[in-house]
């Protein structure tokens, strides 16, 4: 459809789509971190960094590798794992093979740490959105969201380092 062609307003079944799409962004957030919050003193952006850790090869990746798997920039996730450092589950050093870059290392503790969070998240992610759905619906929202995510990706100017 030609920009010409296209509504300048959200009507009808449009926006009763994008109203419950927009909801389930805002709501989904908060409800994952008060679940970890609560039961593991985790925020689900913390428990993202510290399971990406768990599942690198030797622990480790490099910071600008798990800021693109976070989504995040590097300031965002820096900030983080300055918190995560403090609670002694990650330790940063320098890449001996590229001093140019910094490692994030889980540390013992923090495998811990993830171990004990993710029965709890898993079923919070279960009762929230994969017990909602039929199986068909899960395949189908996989779909929907990674058609959408491509869309985000490839849309010109996107760059989730600039956030």
């Amino acid at each position: 459809m030609a920009d010409a062609d296209r509504p300048t307003a959200l009507a009808g079944d449009d926006l009763e789509t994008w109203a419950s799409l927009a909801t389930v962004l805002e709501w989904l957030p908060p409800a994952l971190d008060q679940q970890l919050l609560r039961d593991s003193g985790l925020t689900h952006f913390e428990y993202g960094i510290l399971y990406a850790l768990s599942e690198a090869p030797d622990h480790t990746l490099r910071m600008s590798v798990l800021a693109d798997y976070a989504n995040s920039s590097l300031s965002r996730l820096s900030r983080a794992a300055t918190r995560l450092e403090t609670k002694g589950w990650l330790r940063r050093e320098p890449d001996p093979a590229d001093g140019r870059y910094t490692l994030a290392i889980l540390t013992g503790t923090g495998a811990e740490k993830v171990a004990q969070a993710t029965p709890g998240h898993v079923a919070t992610v279960h009762r929230l959105v994969l017990d909602q759905l039929t199986r068909a619906q899960t395949r189908q929202l996989r779909e929907i969201t990674r058609r959408i995510a491509r869309a985000i990706r490839d849309d010109d100017g996107w760059d989730p380092a600039s956030r």
